[in-house]
């Protein structure tokens, strides 16, 4: 929600994936030093009280990854702190996009903030605290130790422990929450998402009809191409995935062939 900081990181992100590619990977195709990503607006800032306020929090988060350089934006309904999203409140959350992209005119040119001073600054600012944190995890050994030994999750829950802090203590302020609050207010929107109760069982039998009807032989020489692929240290598994698809395999099934050869990671946990 901190729009400057949104826009700075990802314009900071764009230019040190650039540089990288071009100095430290020797990428010469220009195509290769576009930073390609996409932004979902929502998620975790969104809370339950007075969850309309939810809507602003999207298009502001919106518009900051327009003005960041965003390919691809999914805007998180108002509803998702506390339910699956409702056909109304997931049509709301696309219009929302669609209010930004034809109404407003930002998405008209390419980076328009650039060149502000205070923008600027920060995303130098941003990038020397991207590189600093790039710098610990080299340190540490890479990024395969870390999250091996649980050093990249410790730091998630260290900020995430932060931030929880912080909104309890009224240091960060989050609308109808913590700040401007009103009494005895119930948490909660008009539109409950109510689940088909056939869902599920056309989801079974649309499975089963694809067990019955797929070739059996190609699913196995799929899986066991996988497999052998899996068993190689240098082997890419990805077209191989590819082939298990097309052949319908599950997913269940490719992940079984694939624990077989690598096992299963169990995340650490440090507190």
């Amino acid at each position: 929600m901190d729009f400057f900081d949104e826009i700075a990181k990802f314009r900071a992100g764009r230019r040190l994936w650039a540089r990288f590619m071009k100095e430290r990977y020797g990428a010469r195709d220009p195509k290769a030093q576009h930073f390609r990503f996409g932004v979902v607006c929502g998620g975790s800032s969104l809370v339950a009280p007075q969850p309309y306020n939810n809507v602003v929090r999207v298009a502001v988060e919106t518009m900051a990854a327009v003005f960041g350089g965003a390919q691809s934006i999914f805007t998180c309904a108002l509803d998702e702190a506390f339910q699956i999203p409702t056909e109304f409140s997931a049509e709301l959350a696309v219009r929302t996009q669609q209010m930004i992209a034809y109404e407003t005119g930002i998405a008209r040119t390419v980076d328009p903030l650039g060149g502000s001073y205070f923008l600027e600054q920060h995303t130098d600012r941003m990038e020397e605290m991207i590189l600093k944190v790039m710098g610990e995890i080299d340190a540490y050994g890479g990024v395969i130790p870390a999250i091996e030994d649980g050093w990249i999750q410790l730091r998630l829950a260290e900020r995430g422990l932060e931030r929880k802090l912080d909104t309890d203590a009224g240091r960060h302020a989050i609308i109808g929450q913590n700040f401007f609050r009103k009494a005895d207010e119930e948490i909660g929107v008009g539109d409950v998402f109510q689940l088909d109760p056939t869902v599920a069982q056309r989801a079974l039998e649309k499975f089963q009809r694809v067990l019955d009807t797929r070739s059996q032989s190609a699913v196995d020489t799929a899986l066991a191409r996988l497999a052998a692929a899996a068993a190689k240290d240098d082997e890419n598994v990805m077209p191989y995935l590819v082939e298990c698809c097309h052949a319908y395999a599950t997913v269940g099934e490719m992940v079984s062939r694939l624990k077989k050869e690598w096992g299963e990671f169990k995340e650490p946990v440090k507190l």
